[in-house]
């Protein structure tokens, strides 16, 4: 019997009276929560509470006891929300007490079996506190010119570790790797920036993808994955755009959310819904949804077009599908599944860094193709489409500095000064600057 008790109430919720033992034990750390995992011989029979002054969580897991192979002192505290891990066996009852940094929000649930996994109990702690908002910088004025945002989403993650290939090759870290080959492309382009939407090993929730996609203002959402099949026989890289029915299903979930009407198209301050009746906003998310769907598909055509030929392809043509991730109705998305971990050959491709690299590539040729046909307004990828080689004139205002201007153009401060025939790095309120084409 499970009993949870929070703040005085006592909660049951299923039984189970066999003995089981803790077969491992591990720790996650997100950006959100702290994630404790144990791994069960079987369901568990468990309470959990909290005590307060100083902060502790108690897990009574009942008819248990620690397999040998199990060392709870050797686990990781640092970075997490938890001090210290205590523990003791008393009465045929398994006692750990987590001594916390600061009082947080627990949750708990078990997971059933499935795949390689056994049972396992998972607790959460998450902050009282909301978490502090995603930052981002949009373009205000021709002066501010941004950089184009990339979210690059790594499947998986954490307790949910996707495919599992020949040799112990695991989806969540082979498109991680892959994940951070791509970032690393993007910041390494000039008019970039690269958001990965999990940097570590834990999972991330998928609408919650979403939600930091559109948080960090986003201009394109790229899902990276590796598939599997019940056939060895199974190769190559796939593109999955939404299909027409996904859309249909997501334009109706956003329309019953009226209290997130404010933030639905593009996060466009000067756009608001919330005002709207549920036709006009209905027509509007349609033809947004509509327009993504078509940019999603130019986008993954170009990235197949960059991948042919280099890599092994499933399909020649853009896929589409019913994918959560894909679902926003303003950024254009895309899926890739890298290739068959469940192919022997292919599962041993995908493991080497020289092929998540040359994978890594072919998708930044891609986007960075569609981008240049199509840049965002405000970006400096549209500065430098629009002036198509031309040197733009500056007018420079109070507070400028010549650093500054050419960190802003993303050109060297040399450059700046022997394109203007400078002499020095003195500059004046008012005076013209020819700023070079990059």
């Amino acid at each position: 019997m499970r009993r949870l008790i929070l703040t005085g109430v006592l909660l049951v919720c299923f039984s189970a009276q066999a003995q089981i033992s803790i077969e491992a034990a591990r720790l996650h750390q997100s950006p959100e929560h702290t994630r404790f995992v144990l791994d069960l011989s079987g369901p568990p029979d468990y309470e959990m509470f909290q005590l307060h002054d100083p902060e502790r969580l108690v897990v009574d897991i009942h008819h248990a006891r620690l397999s040998g192979a199990v060392d709870l002192d050797a686990l990781r505290v640092d970075q997490t929300r938890i001090r210290k891990i205590r523990y003791g066996a008393r009465g045929g009852t398994l006692r750990i007490v987590m001594d916390l940094e600061r009082r947080s929000r627990p949750r708990s649930f078990v997971l059933k079996p499935v795949g390689p996994h056994g049972d396992r109990l998972v607790v959460d702690l998450y902050p009282m506190e909301a978490p502090e908002p995603i930052k981002a910088t949009v373009a205000t004025s021709a002066r501010h010119l941004r950089d184009v945002v990339i979210a690059i989403d790594a499947g998986h993650g954490g307790e949910d570790p996707g495919a599992t290939g020949i040799e112990g090759v695991v989806e969540k870290q082979v498109v991680f790797l892959m994940a951070r080959e791509l970032a690393a492309l993007f910041e390494g382009t000039a008019g970039y920036r690269a958001v990965l939407l999990r940097d570590g090993d834990y999972y991330v929730k998928l609408r919650r993808r979403i939600e930091l996609a559109k948080k960090a203002r986003a201009d394109l959402f790229v899902s990276i994955h590796a598939d599997a099949f019940r056939s060895p026989l199974a190769k190559g890289a796939s593109v999955y755009a939404l299909s027409e029915k996904g859309a249909t299903s997501e334009t109706a979930l956003w329309l019953a959310e009226k209290e997130n009407r404010s933030d639905l198209i593009g996060g466009v301050e000067d756009v608001s819904l919330a005002d709207k009746d549920d036709l006009l906003v209905e027509v509007l998310l349609d033809l947004s949804m509509t327009h993504t769907m078509r940019q999603s598909l130019d986008m993954g055509r170009r990235i197949i077009g960059q991948l042919d030929g280099k890599v092994q392809l499933h399909s020649r043509k853009v896929e589409l599908a019913n994918f959560m991730v894909l679902k926003s109705p303003d950024i254009p998305s895309i899926l890739i599944e890298t290739g068959y971990l469940s192919n022997p050959q292919e599962a041993r491709r995908l493991a080497t860094r020289r092929y998540q690299r040359q994978m890594a590539r072919g998708i930044h040729r891609g986007i960075m193709s569609f981008m240049e046909a199509s840049p965002p307004p405000g970006t400096l990828l549209a500065w430098r489409t629009n002036n198509d080689g031309r040197s733009i004139r500056y007018v420079i205002v109070r507070g400028d500095t010549l650093s500054g201007i050419a960190s802003r153009f993303r050109v060297s401060q040399g450059t700046l000064r022997q394109h203007n025939g400078l002499a020095t790095d003195m500059i004046r309120t008012g005076q013209v600057l020819l700023i070079p084409p990059t």
